[in-house]
């Protein structure tokens, strides 16, 4: 796999190390293919704060999801850049059609752990030239998720790949998180993807930036909910509130919501 590629194997370890500890997210799955994959992670990527912090920010995504799932009866589910990521199993498409989107390596790898179902397709394509929507056959909604995905995508990319989305499907509902501009400055010498071998990332201050005239900004969702915060203890609880929530945080990273209706 290419360095961006490989950045899917901190996630993975951070959804395994709270799931085991039973922080935010049930995740077996990850648990799984974290012990038969062994990749050998180093440095910042394989911090606690970290995996803290990537478990969060999976569980909001899911609770997201399956609002938008409840409130959209006929939409597909479509998760870009979904990695080795079990949100599937976890959220559940007994009612939707879903929809898993990464570069060809990706899913070949993912294929040795997923199996694909009436309901569950795994699509082999890249964000960037979006030629794998001629696979979607549905053409109303579409519920996507782009969770760490957008900061390995210029601005142009983010506004090809929606103009897609928004030529493809009628409405269209999207959570996306990103990198602030100072977070990707700061990201060529401090971040845990460095470790992995990726230094090039994209940030974005103004969610407008991705408006169309047809697609729309809706609102601002809190990367870490107190909720979930609350679920450490003591001195971590203090230390990863001060760390990865609040103020700070949000000069760092944040997360979006837009629509097509």
């Amino acid at each position: 796999m290419n360095s961006v590629n490989k950045t899917l194997y901190i996630p993975l370890y951070g959804k395994s190390y709270v799931s085991k500890k039973g922080l935010f997210l049930d995740d077996n799955k990850a648990e799984a293919i974290w012990e038969a994959e062994g990749f050998a992670l180093k440095g910042k990527s394989k911090s606690k704060w970290l995996a803290y912090y990537m478990g969060v920010r999976s569980a909001v995504f899911d609770e997201w999801l399956k609002q938008q799932m409840t409130d959209f009866q006929d939409a597909v589910v479509i998760h870009i850049g979904c990695g080795m990521d079990s949100r599937v199993i976890r959220v559940g498409t007994e009612s939707h059609k879903w929809y898993d989107v990464d570069f060809p390596e990706v899913i070949e790898e993912r294929k040795r752990y997923y199996s694909e179902s009436i309901n569950y397709q795994m699509i082999a394509g890249d964000a960037r030239d979006c030629k794998w929507l001629t696979m979607i056959k549905e053409n109303r909604s579409a519920i996507v998720v782009m969770e760490g995905v957008s900061m390995y995508l210029t601005v142009e990319d983010m506004r090809n790949l929606i103009d897609n989305l928004c030529a493809h499907f009628e409405k269209i509902a999207l959570l996306v998180d990103c990198y602030t501009s100072f977070a990707a400055k700061m990201s060529k010498h401090r971040n845990p993807i460095n470790d992995v071998g990726v230094n090039e990332v994209y940030g974005i201050d103004n969610p407008r930036r991705y408006q169309s005239e047809t697609f729309a900004f809706v609102k601002e969702h809190e990367m870490t909910p107190r909720k979930y915060i609350d679920e450490l203890k003591g001195l971590e609880r203090l230390v990863f509130a001060k760390l990865y929530a609040g103020g700070f945080s949000k000069k760092l990273y944040r997360l979006f919501e837009y629509k097509k209706d």
